[in-house]
């Protein structure tokens, strides 16, 4: 919230006097403020380089570990890359890909995920998913697990996944 002083009503004359005779300074220094936080305002208003979409889990009751589908957009125009991923709630966090090769399926991770411009990467049962394990607590239907992928430039972005039946697609 921004509180702002009251200024005594000042007549045009007399603020014009001050601004054109000593006030200068002050007006500078003013003027110098409004710009600083207006920028840091600005700043602080970034968009996020990476769009989270749709995060959700399923868990089977009784195992330690689960899969977190999502999609992932970059509205930007630069390539955004993932390096990695943690979550409070769990011990290990990795970025997978399922496959099937001569009826075998194989998972392979991730250390690197690169995002091109204006496109998305959709994690979906089969294919991409962050795979939790080490549950640090349970894990019960509706609840929501919280994530945080981590970009190549130090950006940190927040995802809070949602629980969903066994059966959800």
């Amino acid at each position: 919230m921004l509180h702002r002083k009251k200024w005594p009503a000042v007549p045009f004359r007399m603020a014009a006097s001050i601004v054109a005779g000593k006030g200068v300074a002050f007006a500078a220094v003013t003027t110098l403020a409004l710009a600083i936080g207006f920028g840091a305002a600005r700043a602080g208003a970034q968009a996020s380089p990476l769009i989270v979409q749709n995060a959700w889990l399923r868990k089977a009751p009784g195992v330690d570990t689960a899969a977190v589908y999502l999609v992932l957009k970059n509205p930007g125009v630069k390539p955004v890359v993932v390096v990695g991923v943690h979550s409070p709630s769990a011990s290990h966090v990795m970025i997978h890909e399922t496959s099937t090769t001569a009826g075998q399926s194989q998972m392979r991770a991730y250390d690197r995920l690169i995002i091109a411009p204006g496109k998305s990467v959709a994690f979906q049962p089969g294919g991409l998913h962050v795979m939790l394990s080490g549950f640090k607590g349970n894990v019960t239907l509706g609840q929501t697990v919280p994530l945080v992928l981590v970009l190549s430039n130090g950006t940190t972005v927040p995802v809070a996944a949602i629980v969903r039946p066994l059966d959800a697609q």
